[in-house]
């Protein structure tokens, strides 16, 4: 028999590990649930940098589990937890070892997708699933959670934490002039294939240095490939026009960046959706995977759009013969977007949103 959703929850757990945009996706259904039940607590479990981006996030408690320490971290966590019961477990991650994870916590009712958006049978470990919903945006998805438990008010708000010390951290990297953000780099994994070239983003740097004055400050990990093309970006632009800070700023530093940034382009990464959730216009680059699923939200008109032509030419279908959530795994995807078009898409943005920048330049 299945078991009821709580109508008044006490304790609710989030379960999603990672990554960086969608947790970012996620904060908004955390939101709702605090506006529909502004007493009930809310802790999440969430992976080790991710919570570095999201700490000290109001209304949450965060148990952070770390990837790299495999089952035996999960151990600790379930010693951590062994004496806490939630009224119900949102169980958003689809994959295995999220679903491992949530053997050892206790809940009255586990919540998962419907059996047409979960992966790796994700269904099997949970007994109430959301309502299918067919073409949803990755935001989207996360809110149908809240909307499961009975949240109508399904407004958009983030609220995400920005200290002093990474406001300060932003200052120093990016000084007094207005700039752009430039994350060029997706995270390294395999057959991921969301990074554009290097001569694409240097036409653009040079573009919007002359004709809007405005420099770049490329961000990114550490990695010796994010260093190497931050690197290479660099060789190819005007010595002014650039800041190259790969590998020199905290997570959080970064988010205090993009929200002091005129604007912030990225492929399919991370500091993408921060942008949307800090409210910076952000411009996406899409080729590998369907923007309409996983574009920043609020800017989906102004995410530039290739994975059609990825879609034909290398799937050799339409995008209506393909999955939602079909990616196109071929290196040379993200090929397809030309800087003209880019370039276009940054002028409509800057210019949709001047008087936005005009205002907060001011305050």
């Amino acid at each position: 028999m299945k078991p009821s959703l709580p109508v008044q929850p006490k304790h609710i757990a989030v379960l999603r590990l990672s990554a960086l945009g969608d947790v970012c996706n996620l904060v908004p259904t955390v939101r709702a649930l605090q506006r529909q039940w502004p007493d009930a607590r809310i802790t999440w479990i969430i992976g080790k940098g991710e919570h570095s981006l999201l700490a000290g996030l109001s209304g949450v408690e965060f148990v952070v589990y770390d990837k790299s320490t495999g089952l035996a971290g999960m151990r600790a966590l379930w010693r951590q937890l062994a004496d806490t019961r939630f009224d119900v477990l949102l169980h958003m991650q689809q994959a295995i070892r999220a679903s491992v994870l949530s053997l050892g916590l206790k809940a009255n009712v586990r919540v998962g997708y419907d059996k047409a958006r979960a992966k790796d049978a994700q269904h099997w470990f949970t007994q109430y699933q959301l309502a299918p919903h067919s073409n949803a945006h990755v935001l989207e998805s996360f809110m149908d959670f809240a909307r499961v438990l009975g949240v109508e008010d399904d407004r958009l708000e983030w609220d995400l934490p920005i200290s002093s010390t990474a406001l300060n951290e932003a200052r120093v990297i990016s000084g007094e002039t207005p700039y752009l953000v430039i994350n060029p780099c997706s995270n390294v994994r395999l057959r991921n294939f969301r990074n554009w070239s290097v001569e694409g983003y240097a036409s653009v740097i040079e573009h919007a240095w002359v004709h809007h004055g405005l420099k770049s400050v490329v961000t990114g990990g550490g990695s010796v490939q994010e260093r190497a093309i931050g690197d290479h970006i660099e060789t190819l632009c005007q010595p002014d026009s650039v800041i190259n800070a790969i590998g020199g700023t905290s997570l959080k530093g970064v988010l205090a960046l993009i929200d002091q940034a005129r604007a912030v382009i990225a492929p399919d990464t991370g500091p993408i959706h921060m942008a949307n959730a800090v409210g910076t216009p952000a411009l996406g680059l899409y080729a590998s995977t369907n923007p309409q699923r996983a574009a920043p939200y609020c800017w989906r008109d102004f995410a530039v759009n290739a994975y059609p032509e990825a879609v034909r030419t290398y799937l050799h279908k339409s995008v209506e013969d393909v999955n939602w959530g079909q990616r196109v795994r071929h290196p040379s995807a993200m090929m397809l977007i030309k800087a003209d078009d880019v370039i276009a898409k940054l002028d409509a943005l800057l210019a949709h949103t001047a008087v936005t920048a005009s205002v907060k330049e001011h305050l």
